[in-house]
């Protein structure tokens, strides 16, 4: 997702708006526990101040799809979080010329580096709680039974 930032660069504006809707292409998430990722709500700026320090302040909002920790059932996960993320020119170059664009930012890799950080270590379905949780010869062991 580019968002050209002419103006700030050439200072006719002070502050770009972003406000929008996005999904994540499967591929990006294979190597996570995610197993679908969309509708994912962008509120949020770009400015730039008198440093020439380009400032990224976005609200995400969104539902990811994770496996149940025990029955491995699809459960939704509401998450938000706040990208803040600062950028002088020296860098914002240089993530420019890895994407060949000029005068514009990517920010999907910036937004997909924030919503890592919101997986949570385990989520349970409402149909986990009434599993059967043992077996002939096995049976789950809870964190507080294998401590003891």
């Amino acid at each position: 997702m580019n968002i050209d930032i002419t103006e700030l660069i050439n200072g006719s504006k002070n502050k770009i708006e972003v406000n929008d809707v996005i999904s994540f292409d499967k591929e990006i998430f294979k190597n996570t526990d995610i197993i679908k990722l969309d509708n994912i709500s962008l509120n949020g700026s770009i400015h730039v101040d008198n440093a020439n320090i380009y400032h990224i302040d976005i609200d995400v909002n969104g539902i990811m799809v994770l496996p149940c920790s025990i029955t491995l059932k699809p459960v939704d996960y509401k998450f938000s979080c706040k990208v803040e993320e600062e950028y002088d020119e020296t860098e914002l170059s240089n993530m420019k010329n890895n994407k060949n664009l000029k005068n514009s930012i990517d920010i999907l890799p910036i937004i997909w580096e924030n919503i890592i950080l919101e997986i949570p270590l385990k989520v349970l379905s409402s149909d986990a709680y009434n599993t059967k949780l043992e077996g002939d010869g096995w049976k789950l062991i809870t964190d507080q039974e294998g401590e003891e």
